[in-house]
C-alpha cells in the first residue's frame, strides 16, 4: 500500500499561485507571476513568423516517426550560429555538440545527469537569488547545490567583488550557473567588462560554467545576448549553455531548449555526445519535433528569420517601455521609495522590494498576483492596468 501512506506534496509555489489567479472571480484581476510573455492587450501571442513557418512545415511534412536522440542535425546547426554567430571558432572546428531538449529545464537536468554520470563528485553553485527551479533541477540530478552571492537587495546591483571572491574558492571542477541574459528574478547582468572578470576568475578555478540563456533577445538584442557566452569561451576551454526558445519564439508550450556543451576539439565533442546520449535515453529517449521544426524554419529562411528579429525587437522595446512606465508611474503617485533602478534592468522580472506580507495584502485586497519575494513579470504589464498596478502598491506601500 505505497501510495496510500503518501501525504500531500507542497505545489509548485509559481505555478499554484496561477492556479488560484484562474479562481478569482474578480474581473480586474492582474497576473505578475508566471514568466510568460504578454502583448499590449494582455495576450501571449502565437508569432507571426511561426505561424508562417508552421504552415511551411505542415505541408511539406510526410512522416511522424521518431528523432534521434540527440535530435535533428539541422536544429543543432541552427542553434549553434545563434548563440556563437556564423562562422566562429567553436563551429567552424566542430568542437561543440548540440542536443535538443524539451524546453530549457529539460536542457538543465540533462546537464545535471550527465554531471552525475561523468563527475559525480562535482557540486553546483547557483546565484543567490537565481531562478526557483534551478536547485529542484539539480537536487532531483542528484547533485549537492551552493549558492554564489550576486544581487545586493539594498543597490539593485550586482555584488561582483563578492561574487568573484567566492567563485576564486570554489573547489576545481564544480560547476557553476550563470544566467547569460535578462537575469531571473533580478533582472540585473553583469557588463561585458564584468563577464571578462566571471570568465578569467572561472578559468584560475578551472571550474566549467553552465550558462542559462532563457531569454536572448529580450535584453539588448539578439546578438547582443550572447556576448557573456562569447566573453566565456576566450578564456575557458570548456562550457556548457542551456538554450530556450519559449520566450523569444513564444513557443511556451512546444517546450523547445538545447543544451550545448562546448569541449577542446572535435573528438572531444563526439565523445561527450555520447554520454549525452545515454542520458537523454534513460529519461525521455528523444524529444518532439514539431517546436525545434519551427526554430529550424525560422533561423533558416531569411525572410521569416528578418520578421522574427522584428517581432523580437517588438517584446524587447514593449518589456522596456512597461519599465519606464511603472517607474515613472510610482513616481507620479508619490511612492518615496526610489524605483528607477527598475530602468536600468533588462527582461521580464525585476524585483520590487515588497515584503511577503504586502504581495499577499495586493493580492488580498487588490486580486495582483506576484510571487511572494516581490518579484514581478514587468510583461505582464499593460499601459491599461498600469494605473490599478502602481496605486495598489502605493497604498499597500503607504500601509507599512
Amino acid at each position: 500500500m505505497l501510495f496510500k501512506t503518501l501525504e500531500m506534496a507542497p505545489p509548485d509555489p509559481i505555478f499554484h499561485l496561477k492556479e488560484a489567479f484562474t479562481r478569482d472571480p474578480n474581473p480586474l484581476k492582474i497576473d505578475l507571476s508566471v514568466g510568460v510573455y504578454q502583448d499590449a492587450q494582455g495576450n501571449t501571442p502565437i508569432l507571426g513568423s511561426v505561424k508562417r513557418a508552421e504552415d511551411m512545415i505542415l505541408n511539406a511534412e510526410t512522416s511522424k516517426t521518431y528523432l534521434s536522440i540527440s535530435g535533428s542535425s539541422q536544429y543543432a546547426e541552427a542553434v549553434q550560429t545563434l548563440l556563437f554567430g556564423p562562422g566562429h571558432e567553436i563551429v567552424a572546428s566542430k568542437r561543440a555538440m548540440t542536443a535538443h531538449t524539451p524546453g530549457g529545464t529539460g536542457a538543465l537536468r540533462v546537464a545535471g545527469d550527465l554531471f552525475t554520470r561523468v563527475s559525480p563528485q562535482a557540486r553546483v553553485w547557483v546565484s543567490e537569488p537565481t531562478w526557483p527551479n534551478h536547485p529542484n533541477v539539480f537536487l532531483a540530478a542528484g547533485m549537492e547545490v551552493k549558492t554564489y552571492p550576486y544581487w545586493d537587495k539594498a543597490s539593485n546591483d550586482i555584488v561582483l567583488d563578492r561574487m568573484l571572491a567566492t567563485i576564486r574558492q570554489i573547489p576545481q571542477g564544480d560547476v557553476v550557473v550563470l544566467h547569460g541574459c535578462c537575469h531571473n528574478p533580478t533582472g540585473v547582468d553583469p557588463t561585458p567588462e564584468q563577464w571578462t572578470q566571471i570568465g578569467d576568475a572561472l578559468a584560475e578555478r578551472s571550474l566549467l560554467p553552465l550558462v542559462d540563456l532563457a531569454y536572448q533577445g529580450f535584453a539588448n538584442g539578439i546578438h547582443q545576448d550572447a556576448a557573456g557566452v562569447l566573453a566565456l569561451c576566450d578564456p575557458l576551454p570548456e562550457l556548457m549553455i542551456a538554450s530556450s526558445y519559449s520566450k523569444n519564439f513564444g513557443l511556451y508550450n512546444e517546450r523547445v531548449g538545447a543544451l550545448t556543451i562546448v569541449t577542446g576539439s572535435q573528438e572531444n565533442a563526439k565523445t561527450t555526445l555520447s554520454h549525452v546520449q545515454r542520458c537523454i535515453r534513460a529519461n525521455y529517449s528523444n524529444p518532439p519535433a514539431h517546436g525545434a521544426s519551427i526554430v529550424t524554419a525560422v533561423l533558416n529562411d531569411p525572410q521569416l528569420r528578418a520578421e522574427w528579429e522584428t517581432e523580437v525587437k517588438e517584446m524587447r522595446d514593449r518589456i522596456n517601455q512597461m519599465r519606464g512606465l511603472f517607474a515613472d508611474c510610482l513616481a507620479a503617485k508619490g511612492v518615496q521609495r526610489d524605483f528607477a533602478f527598475v530602468k536600468r534592468q533588462r527582461g521580464m522580472f525585476t524585483m520590487t522590494g515588497l515584503t511577503p506580507e504586502q504581495v499577499d495584502q495586493l493580492r488580498i485586497e487588490h486580486s495582483i498576483y506576484m510571487v511572494r519575494s516581490g518579484r514581478i513579470n514587468v510583461a505582464g504589464m499593460t499601459e491599461s492596468n498600469m494605473e490599478t498596478i502602481c496605486q495598489a502598491i502605493a497604498d499597500v506601500l503607504d500601509g507599512s
